[in-house]
């Protein structure tokens, strides 16, 4: 087949894509991960559950009550599209959301555990120099669990790079808008363009590899 058909906009959107989600994850899971880590609250199990789901949820699942939830049709999606003009169906900004969700546990799971494993000297130590809770996270849990940060991180971003079911169902397949790269390796099997599907699927795989590789390799030293 002819490679010269082959487009790097798939390739760019899906790094977009990935990059977008992962530092959004970042943000909301540090305090997700943190009060996971210490709470005894009693709805620790039903929220960890619920960040747990997409681990063994099918995507097709997720995506199809993403998609009927934010249809215009639909009394949420018309109330963002009415009120704020948000259109979360068939766009970069469903593809978004649709990836923060299924990309959650990747980040915050590391991250608890990381907290969770860390002696709780260090914890009260902090609290007996009169430190918030806030700085504690941040200028003495963070910092010793860097490694967890790493994989959350890594394990997100390669994660929401091989998306396909999710990002189908919310997103469809708008060229330069929504056409990840694993749409375009579906769509080039479908047109039995194999030598184009190759071409798209090992350059995710030497790009996933390496970065796997590398974040093992610095957790390991």
């Amino acid at each position: 087949m002819n490679l010269l058909l082959f487009q790097w906009s798939p390739i760019i959107l899906t790094f977009k894509l990935a990059l977008i989600t992962t530092l959004i994850l970042f943000i909301i899971s540090i305090p997700l991960a943190n009060w996971l880590a210490f709470t005894k609250s009693r709805i620790k199990p039903v929220i960890e559950t619920l960040v747990s789901m997409p681990l063994v949820l099918p995507p097709t699942v997720l995506g199809f009550y993403l998609l009927i939830a934010f249809s215009p049709s639909n009394g949420l999606g018309r109330w963002l599209d009415e009120v704020f003009g948000l259109r979360l169906v068939f766009s970069f900004g469903g593809l978004v959301f649709a990836s923060v969700i299924y990309s959650l546990p990747f980040m915050v799971q590391p991250i608890q555990a990381g907290l969770s494993n860390l002696p709780t000297s260090f914890r009260e130590a902090a609290y007996t120099l009169g430190k918030s809770h806030r700085t504690t996270l941040m200028r003495v849990l963070l910092p010793n669990i860097k490694p967890a940060l790493l994989t959350g991180i890594v394990l997100s971003f390669a994660h929401t790079i091989g998306e396909f079911g999710v990002v189908l169902m919310i997103g469809g397949n708008i060229p330069d808008k929504t056409r990840v790269a694993s749409i375009a390796i579906y769509d080039e099997v479908e047109a039995m363009n194999y030598g184009l599907a190759n071409a798209y699927s090992l350059f995710l795989f030497v790009v996933t590899f390496v970065i796997l590789l590398v974040v093992y390799s610095l957790n390991k030293k």
